[in-house]
């Protein structure tokens, strides 16, 4: 389904690969002026607004590190002092250091802690001021089925989406009535870099656990992002929408 976004802003965290990549390019097709944070990846956010610019569509790029406050406030001024206003962000951004908890280091752990839960409050919470100027807003979080099923050699992560869940709840109720709505999407197996690394061997027992029979692609999850930022979604609130093909 197409959604018409014209004259909507959105900021898209991890907005250059994967899945955040495919939600960038469903916001544009709905004629959304889409800005899209990346940390390392210049040349990705490069290209892409070059390919953007050369099919019409408004695509900006900013260099923040999400796990950092003040990169955050800095990327949220700079779009209310460019656009005026921010309608949607996407907390998209993620990392994975995998470990089993006894081997796991305290790098790995706030590493992944700082940019996948605190980067999320970070971001919420900045837009959150804008959006209460405008009296709207509509948040969606990239959490994971391993935030409710956990995982073997995941602990760091699985607690980072699972705090991403709890956190979007609260939020839903602290801001409901001021027409600013906080919601999940938790993907399972997707097909992205991530997913494409595992040895077959165990891509194939992966996939013995979806009903459904095959890896959910990064579109799957990226309409499903849009739909909870149209207006057709404009009661759901607090919601967890899980992608995953049935596997939980």
């Amino acid at each position: 389904m197409s959604y018409d976004f014209s004259g909507k802003i959105a900021f898209v965290t991890g907005g250059t690969r994967g899945i955040g990549k495919s939600i960038t390019e469903k916001l544009l097709s709905c004629n959304a002026s889409v800005i899209i944070a990346y940390n390392t990846s210049q040349k990705d956010a490069d290209a892409m607004c070059r390919m953007a610019g050369a099919d019409g569509k408004k695509l900006s790029a900013l260099k923040c590190n999400i796990a950092d406050a003040s990169e955050v406030t800095a990327a949220i001024e700079f779009i209310e002092n460019n656009f005026g206003r921010l309608d949607f962000l996407v907390n998209n951004a993620g990392i994975t250091k995998d470990g089993l908890v006894l081997r796991m280091n305290d790098e790995q752990w706030l590493d992944v802690i700082n940019t996948d839960l605190n980067g999320v409050f970070y971001c919420t919470r900045s837009a959150l001021k804008l959006m209460l100027k405008q009296k709207y807003g509509r948040i969606v979080s990239i959490s994971s089925v391993v935030g409710m099923t956990g995982n073997a050699g995941q602990a760091n992560y699985a607690a980072a989406k699972a705090g991403v869940i709890g956190f979007s709840k609260s939020v839903a109720r602290e801001m409901g009535r001021k027409n600013i709505l906080i919601n999940v999407v938790a993907p399972g197996y997707i097909e992205t870099d991530m997913v494409s690394g595992i040895p077959e061997d165990m891509k194939s027992r992966m996939l013995e656990t979806i009903p459904v029979g095959r890896y959910g692609t990064t579109y799957d999850v990226a309409s499903v992002v849009c739909f909870l930022l149209s207006e057709d979604a404009g009661y759901i609130n607090g919601a967890v929408i899980d992608v995953n093909g049935g596997m939980y």
